[in-house]
């Protein structure tokens, strides 16, 4: 047996003990469960990789859904391996996610994840009643979710910093590299940015900044790297680059979309990016 298909297997093991605990606290309301990210459409790995599990529960939406959804996740995520605590649930009732009513958690670029490669657990199929996403709701909800995670002063300073983010782990290093490229992919062709497609497509591009980086960070999520001097040389050389490309893309795409201020967020984020302190400024 393969080392990939065990790890498969690792992660399939989870959702398995997750689709349980939903199917004994929903009983007949759970309509589906579904695998999705990296074990729906490929590339899993137990170095990196989230557990994500998406669940359809029956109409109507109630008050209390979102409590027990919590509650069974971190119950799960106590369970007997570190895959365990990876556990991500997205989850919503046939309105919600046809759009009709407002509520459950299933973001636009997860709702496409499930559109796209869901791979159905348990349950019947009920697809059909999904609502696309537009190519505004992925582009601006990729944009906030940047925003949210990746601009925050504790990321600013990892990206800036190979030494610091270079100690965080190959689960963050991989991610901050990766994440930009991920979102460029959808932001280019309204699809699902799975790493491998996503890398692939940004390696086409001779032009593009941190493509060195870019290739060995895919490689890290399945081999993490065990020279750090290297690690340090890559990130030093394409990481600021890398994350100007993405910002630069998506502010003019937002202006397009006339999300000025969101937009404008991604030129001070930018600023931020590039702020190199006076010599009176600078530690010591």
């Amino acid at each position: 047996m393969s080392e990939r298909r065990v790890w498969t297997e690792q992660g399939s093991s989870v959702l398995n003990d997750a689709v349980d605990a939903y199917q004994s606290t929903f009983a007949e309301r759970l309509v589906a469960a579904y695998a999705l990210g990296s074990l729906a459409h490929g590339g899993f790995s137990p170095h990196v990789s989230d557990v994500d599990l998406g669940l359809v529960i029956s109409d109507p939406l109630l008050p209390s859904d979102h409590d027990v959804v919590q509650a069974v996740a971190d119950n799960v995520r106590r369970g007997r391996s570190a895959l365990h605590d990876r556990l991500s649930v997205f989850w919503g009732t046939p309105s919600t996610l046809g759009g009709q009513v407002v509520g459950g958690r299933f973001p636009p670029l997860d709702r496409l994840d499930l559109l796209e490669h869901g791979r159905l657990l348990t349950g019947e199929d009920v697809r059909e009643v999904l609502s696309r996403p537009t190519y505004r709701e992925l582009v601006v909800s990729g944009a906030e979710f940047a925003l949210h995670y990746l601009s925050g002063d504790g990321a600013v300073e990892e990206i800036r910093r190979p030494d610091l983010l270079v100690t965080r782990g190959v689960r963050t290093l991989t991610r901050l590299v990766l994440m930009p490229v991920r979102l460029l992919f959808t932001a280019q062709t309204a699809r699902v940015g799975a790493n491998a497609v996503s890398v692939a497509t940004f390696l086409t591009d001779d032009r593009a900044p941190g493509r060195e980086l870019v290739a060995a960070a895919h490689e890290w999520r399945t081999a993490p790297p065990t020279e750090t001097s290297t690690v340090v040389a890559l990130l030093r050389a394409g990481m600021v680059p890398l994350y100007l490309r993405f910002i630069d893309d998506h502010a003019g795409r937002l202006t397009r979309l006339g999300h000025g201020e969101l937009a404008q967020a991604f030129e001070r984020w930018r600023e931020r990016l590039e702020y190199v302190p006076a010599p009176e400024e600078s530690p010591g």
